[in-house]
């Protein structure tokens, strides 16, 4: 393989794929996985490797067909966002990157840390509509979604050159003149204002990468889907909307009942001693790097304070039993953390002002009227806290259903830079260590955090004897330039009550 310098012009009839901007403004990432090799045949949209960001592991998909070239970094590697990553020979004439630059890539990651397979997604849209992307006043697109109602327009390609054209000006730039296949032509409306759906058999249905595997996933058919994006491009909405409409399949074999949400992910066996060896060196980089430079700049920078209370939670542990057996919440996982995280959500309700940010440049506190929840997850790359949107107007079967579906995918390493951004504030579940309580940080831009410790049944005085009752500690921790202490009693005190009597989840809603 070849160092990042080769970065210069591709041979004839090969283009090559730079490292795209995955999240936020980031400028490097690691490849820790190849699974093509060179020889082996690619086809638009196909996972080529896998990187790691400082935010999570994302899989590359590569945005066109052909013989892999070259891959340029070792497994291992850090390299640089806009950095040639791998070439493959397209059999056409020569071109720039099938991802673009990565500063032409930027524009379309601005609402939200995208996954790579945007730059792709972007490439076939504008391939298979025969325009090319406008280089100022794009419109950032969110993977998958489609843009709004008001659409930057693109401008037409210019059509080929012919003999009399022999004597025209210099030719622009590679970047302007990269060759672009047929035109597929746009579906037919069916009079509704939407595409009509692509007869099977005829052209390929217009989506993206994520797309696709959204529609492979649902088991749904995109030459079946009407789709409402513009040129025609399926959406992800349009994928939902026929997964929806379809019959009934029948359904696949059950799969094991997910962990309780924030129980650590497999970790990876430790490496065995060496004899004679007494240090090992271990780089620090991606999500381990990404979350020590994190705690140190909110451990230094917001004013913490921690408070603990301990609380029976016999009433809640019976009630667990209960919901176990309940049809309603069937196939999803219950346990002491689904309560915690809904007595959690009820104390905010009553103390709304806890949850709320520092804006330090305006000189601001910002109060959200939202609660994206953030559950912290031990995994082999580090820990990561991903957060359920909007978790205050779930149920608590939908509740369960996001807290399972979020650990399972933070165990398969698997979470998005989305799912772990915009986080308002925090439970981490330190008790499936074995572990009382403990003194947690701040994540950044988050007002508070949680310690749930672990249950353990101890003598308790109960109505005026001494009881084995279920008992746990909780510690809040909240940046006091936000929250007083007054504040932060009233929402750890209104926790343990619902705890400690959980009909007041009915009570006090």
């Amino acid at each position: 393989m070849t160092n990042s310098a080769q970065t210069g012009q591709a041979a004839a009839g090969v283009r090559e794929f730079k490292m795209p901007d995955v999240g936020e403004g980031l400028t490097e990432a690691e490849i820790l996985k190849w699974f093509v090799q060179p020889g082996d045949t690619v086809t638009d949209g196909q996972v080529v490797c896998e990187v790691e960001t400082a935010k999570a592991a994302v899989e590359l998909p590569i945005p066109f067909n052909g013989l892999v070239h070259e891959l340029r970094f070792d497994e291992g590697t850090t390299v640089d966002v806009g950095t040639p990553i791998i070439t493959v020979d397209t059999g056409g004439p020569a071109t720039g990157t099938g991802g673009g630059d990565a500063s032409a890539a930027q524009p379309a990651m601005e609402t939200g840390p995208a996954a790579a397979a945007e730059v792709a997604g972007e490439a076939e849209a504008a391939q298979a509509g025969g325009e090319e992307a406008e280089p100022e006043g794009r419109q950032p697109v969110l993977v998958g979604y489609g843009v709004g109602a008001s659409s930057t327009k693109r401008r037409p390609r210019k059509p080929a050159a012919g003999a009399a054209d022999a004597a025209a000006p210099a030719p622009a730039p590679a970047a302007e003149r990269a060759t672009a296949p047929t035109p597929a032509p746009v579906p037919a409306s069916n009079g509704s204002g939407a595409a009509a759906p692509v007869a099977p058999g005829g052209p390929r249905p217009l989506a993206k990468p994520p797309v696709r595997k959204l529609a492979k996933d649902l088991g749904v058919d995109l030459s079946t889907v009407t789709p409402t994006g513009p040129d025609g491009i399926v959406t992800r909405d349009d994928v939902h909307a026929a997964a929806a409409a379809a019959p009934a399949r029948t359904p696949a074999p059950a799969a094991p009942a997910p962990v309780a949400a924030a129980e650590p992910a497999a970790e990876a066996a430790p490496e065995p001693a060496v004899p004679g060896v007494r240090e090992t060196r271990i780089p620090v980089k991606g999500v381990r790097k990404a979350t020590a430079q994190a705690m140190v700049g909110s451990a230094f920078t917001a004013p913490h304070v921690t408070e603990f209370v301990t609380v029976d939670v016999t009433r809640t542990m019976k009630l667990i039993g209960q919901l176990k057996q309940d049809p309603e919440l069937a196939g999803v996982r219950v346990n002491p953390l689904l309560l915690v995280a809904k007595a959690f959500l009820l104390a905010i309700r009553r103390n709304p002002d806890v949850n709320a940010s520092w804006d330090e440049e305006h000189q601001e506190i910002v109060r959200k009227h939202y609660v994206n929840l953030g559950i912290a997850a031990a995994t082999p790359r580090g820990l990561v806290v991903p957060n359920i949107k909007d978790a205050q107007e779930k149920t608590l079967p939908e509740l369960a259903s996001a807290l399972g579906e979020l650990v399972g995918t933070a165990r398969e390493g698997k979470t998005s830079p989305a799912a772990m951004n915009g986080g308002t504030v925090t439970i981490t579940n330190v008790g499936v260590f074995g572990v009382d309580t403990g003194t947690p940080i701040l994540n950044p831009g988050e007002s508070a955090i949680l310690a749930f410790g672990r249950i353990r049944e101890q003598p308790w005085v109960h109505k005026g004897k001494v009881k084995p009752r279920h008992v746990t500690t909780l510690a809040l921790s909240f940046d006091h330039r936000l929250v007083d202490g007054e504040l932060g009693s009233k929402v750890l005190a209104d926790t343990a009550a619902v705890l400690e009597r959980p009909k007041r989840l009915m009570t006090w809603s």
